[in-house]
C-alpha cells in the first residue's frame, strides 16, 4: 500500500521588503480566507492528516476510553455560598457541557441557572464566555460565542422562571458587571482587532441602540477588562498594555457617574486594585511596581485620594518573592505570591498585619485563591493541586487561632492511585548561568536508565507560569512509562518579573535556549532516551517549538505545536490583526530595523531551511482571533518544502472554531487522545 501523498499547496510569490531586507513568501495567499483555493487547501491537509494517523487510530480510541474512566462524568463542583444560594455546576454522563445550578443554602431543592447543553444544541461549537447574576439574585447575566470568534452575545433571563428577558446584545467580548440597582448592567466592546476598548451601559428593558459608551480606550496598546469588586462597592475599568496599567472605578450605588481614576497611568506603572472597606477603613490596596518594586509591592490608600502621598506600606517589596495579587474581606486579606517557581497563598489579619502561610505537601505544587463572592466573612475558599494531587477545594477558617482548613471537594479519579507516581523539581544550569527549574512525573516504576519515552512542555511568554497541576489525560503517557516534565523557561512568570523580562524583547532567545538545556538535561540525566523525547507547546509555546525545531531538530522523536505563532514578523507588521499592536511591548515593533531583524533571527516561519525535522504534529482553528490559521497552514507547507526527512509534518484544522480548539468535554478528550496517540508513536510506544 503506497503511503498518503501530502498536499502540495501552488506557490504564489510575494516579496515583502522593509528595512532593505526582502522576504519572498510562497503562500502569503493562504491569508484569504474567501479565496476557495484556501479552505480546499485546508480540507486537504485534514484529508492527509487523517491518512497519517490511521494507524493510531486504535490507539487514540484506546486513551479516550482511558481518559473518560478517570474522569467521574456525573459528577458536582463545590458549592460556593452568596447570600441566600450557593452556586455549583455539575456534568451528567453523555453530555459535553456543564450545567449552572442553585440551590438554597444549606440544601435545598435545585434551580437550573444555565443548561448549556440546551444552549448549544443546534451549534457544531459553544463557549460561555460570560457568566453573572445580578446582586438580587433576580438576573442572570450570560454571554455566549457559537463559532470560537470570541464575539459573544450577550442575554438575560430570569432565574426563578428560566425566561430569557427581550434584551439581546450582539458583539460583546469578554467582562460583565452589575451596578446596585439590579438593572444596569456593563460590558465590553472590541474594536475590529479584537481589542477589548469600550465600556458600555445597558438597562434591563431599554433597546440596545439606547447604550451607552461609559468609557473608551484610544491607545492601541491597551486592553479593557471590567469587574465588580467583592465589597459591592465598584464596578472596575482596567486598562492595561503589557507594561502600563491605569484603572478607573464607577460606583455601583451610581451606575449613570462618570468613571474616576484611581491613578493616573505612566509608562511602566503597573498596578492593580482591590477595595477593601470596614469599620476604619474605606481605602483601595495598590499592588504596584512602583519605586522600583520589581516584584511589585502592597500598598494602601483612602479611596478618596489614592496618590502616592497617601500611600501606607502593607508589604514591601522583595527580590525573592514575586507579589501576584490580594483578595479582601473585612477582617482578612488573602495574598497570593510566587516564590522558588511555586505559586502560593498566605493570609494577613486587617487587625494585626498578621502574615500566616498555608503548607502544602508536595514538593511541586500549585495554590490559588477559589471562588469567594462573599466579602464580610471568615471562612474563604483555597485550591491546591500538584502533579501527582488531584485538585482539591479546601473551605478555610481565618478566624481560628491555627489555619483549620477542610477539604470541601477533592477531584475525583478513578482508578488512581497516588502512591504510583512521583514528582520531582529539579534545576538546570544554561550556558549564561541562570537556573531553570524543570518539573517532573512519572510512574515509579519507570526506570531512570536513559530508555524511557519522554514528553516535555514549554510556554515561556506574557509572564505566564505553566504551574504544576494534576490532568488526568497525562496518567495515559505515565502508564505508558512516560516521563513528563514541564521546562519553566524564561518568558514566564515562575521566577519573578526578572524571569520574565529575561525572555521577552532583546533576550527572547533564552526562551528557546532554556527549553533545549531542560531537554538536553533531561536526556543526560537519564530520565528519558536520546531518541524518545517529543516536545509540546501551544499558542506562544508554539513559537517556542517552532524555534527549537529550527534549533535542534536532532533533539526530538517529535514536535506539537498546538495554533502555533510562527509568522512573527509578518504578522507583528499588520496593525490591521487582532492583538498585533498590542503585543508589541512583548516582541517588538519590526518597523524599528533593530527589532525586525532580531524578530526575523528567530521567527519559525522566516528561519525553515533544509533540515531533518521530525515528525510533526500542527493544529489550529479557522475562527482563531489570536493565531490566525494561516500562520500553521503557511508554515507546514514550507517545512514539507524543506525537510530532508520522510517523517509526517500533518496539520489539523478545526473549521469550525478558534484558539480553543473544539468545544464539549467529550470532543476535547478525543482531540487530546489524538494528540497523546501521535507522541506514543513518534516516542516508539508500542502498546
Amino acid at each position: 500500500m503506497f503511503p498518503p501523498v501530502p498536499p502540495e499547496p501552488r506557490r504564489r510569490p510575494v516579496v515583502l521588503s522593509l528595512h532593505g531586507d526582502h522576504r519572498t513568501d510562497d503562500w502569503y495567499w493562504m491569508r484569504e480566507r474567501d479565496d476557495p483555493a484556501t479552505l480546499a487547501h485546508l480540507e486537504a491537509e485534514n484529508a492527509y492528516a487523517d491518512a497519517v494517523l490511521e494507524p493510531t487510530n486504535a490507539r487514540r480510541d484506546c486513551i479516550f476510553e482511558e481518559i473518560a474512566s478517570h474522569i467521574q462524568e456525573t459528577d458536582e463542583s463545590a458549592p460556593v455560598p452568596d447570600g441566600p444560594w450557593e452556586y455549583y455546576s455539575r456534568t451528567v454522563e453523555e453530555l459535553q457541557y456543564a450545567i449552572q445550578c442553585r440551590r438554597p443554602r444549606g440544601g435545598g431543592p435545585e434551580t437550573v441557572l444555565l443548561d448549556q447543553n440546551v444552549e448549544a444544541q443546534d451549534e457544531d461549537y459553544f463557549a460561555l464566555g460570560g457568566f453573572a447574576i445580578s446582586p438580587d439574585d433576580a438576573t442572570l447575566a450570560y454571554a455566549i460565542d457559537t463559532n470560537g470568534d470570541e464575539l459573544h452575545t450577550l442575554r438575560f433571563r430570569v432565574t426563578a422562571t428560566g425566561a430569557d428577558l427581550a434584551d439581546v446584545i450582539d458583539g460583546i467580548t469578554y467582562g460583565l458587571a452589575w451596578a446596585d440597582d439590579c438593572r444596569t448592567c456593563f460590558y465590553v466592546r472590541p474594536d475590529d482587532a479584537m481589542r477589548a476598548y469600550q465600556v458600555w451601559r445597558h438597562e434591563l428593558g431599554a433597546p440596545a441602540d439606547r447604550d451607552v459608551v461609559v468609557f473608551e480606550e484610544d491607545d492601541e496598546r491597551f486592553n479593557i477588562d471590567i469587574d465588580r469588586t467583592r465589597s459591592g462597592r465598584y464596578v472596575v475599568i482596567d486598562t492595561s498594555s503589557k507594561m502600563t496599567t491605569e484603572t478607573w472605578c464607577i460606583p455601583t450605588a451610581s451606575p449613570a457617574d462618570a468613571p474616576q481614576v484611581v491613578l493616573p497611568r505612566e509608562a511602566g506603572h503597573e498596578y492593580s486594585v482591590e477595595h477593601h472597606v470596614d469599620a476604619d477603613h474605606d481605602r483601595f490596596l495598590i499592588v504596584t511596581n512602583a519605586d522600583g518594586a520589581t516584584n511589585f509591592k502592597l500598598v494602601a490608600a483612602p479611596v478618596g485620594d489614592a496618590s502616592r502621598e497617601q500611600w501606607v506600606e502593607l508589604i514591601a517589596h522583595r527580590a525573592d518573592v514575586r507579589l501576584e495579587g490580594v483578595d479582601a474581606f473585612r477582617e482578612h486579606l488573602l495574598i497570593t505570591e510566587r516564590s522558588d517557581a511555586l505559586d502560593r497563598v498566605c493570609t494577613m489579619a486587617v487587625a494585626t498585619g498578621v502574615v500566616r502561610d498555608f503548607t502544602f505537601p508536595d514538593p511541586v505544587y500549585t495554590s490559588w485563591v477559589g471562588a469567594n463572592e462573599e466579602y464580610d466573612t471568615t471562612t474563604v475558599r483555597i485550591g491546591y493541586t500538584s502533579l501527582v494531587a488531584p485538585s482539591t477545594d479546601f473551605d478555610v477558617d481565618l478566624g481560628t487561632p491555627e489555619l483549620t482548613m477542610r477539604a470541601v471537594k477533592t477531584q475525583p479519579v478513578p482508578g488512581y492511585d497516588a502512591s504510583k507516581y512521583v514528582s520531582a523539581r529539579v534545576w538546570v544550569t544554561v550556558a549564561d548561568g541562570a537556573n531553570v527549574p524543570v518539573s517532573i512525573v512519572h510512574r515509579r516504576d519507570t526506570p531512570i536508565d536513559g530508555t524511557a519515552p519522554g514528553l516535555v512542555y514549554g510556554y515561556g511568554a506574557y509572564e505566564y507560569s505553566i504551574d504544576p497541576s494534576f490532568r488526568p489525560s497525562r496518567l495515559s503517557l505515565l502508564d505508558r512509562g512516560f516521563v513528563f516534565a514541564i521546562a519553566h523557561v524564561r518568558g514566564g512568570g515562575e521566577l519573578g518579573r526578572a524571569w520574565y523580562e529575561n525572555g521577552r524583547l532583546e533576550h527572547k532567545r533564552n526562551t528557546f535556549t532554556d527549553f533545549v538545556a531542560a531537554a538536553e538535561h533531561l536526556q543526560h540525566a537519564g530520565y528519558v532516551a536520546p531518541d524518545r523525547l517529543v516536545a509540546r507547546g501551544g499558542s506562544a509555546g508554539g513559537l517556542l517549538i517552532g524555534a527549537v525545531a529550527n534549533d535542534r531538530p536532532d533533539l526530538f522523536a517529535g514536535l506539537i505545536a498546538e495554533v502555533p505563532f510562527v509568522d512573527v514578523v509578518t504578522t507583528m507588521l499588520d496593525p490591521s490583526l487582532p492583538l498585533t499592536i498590542t503585543e508589541w511591548e512583548e516582541w517588538g515593533d519590526p518597523r524599528e530595523p533593530e527589532a525586525y531583524a532580531r524578530m526575523k533571527s528567530y521567527s519559525p516561519y522566516d528561519n525553515v531551511r533544509d533540515l531533518p525535522y521530525p515528525a510533526m504534529l500542527v493544529t489550529t482553528g479557522l475562527n482563531d482571533p489570536r493565531v490566525q490559521f494561516w500562520e500553521p497552514a503557511k508554515w507546514v507547507a514550507k517545512l514539507r518544502a524543506h525537510t530532508t526527512t520522510d517523517l509526517p509534518i500533518v496539520l489539523r484544522t478545526e473549521l469550525g472554531a478558534g484558539h480553543g480548539g473544539p468545544s464539549g468535554r467529550y470532543r476535547a478528550w478525543m482531540e487530546e487522545a489524538l494528540v497523546l496517540a501521535f507522541a506514543c508513536r513518534a516516542a516508539g510506544v508500542n502498546d
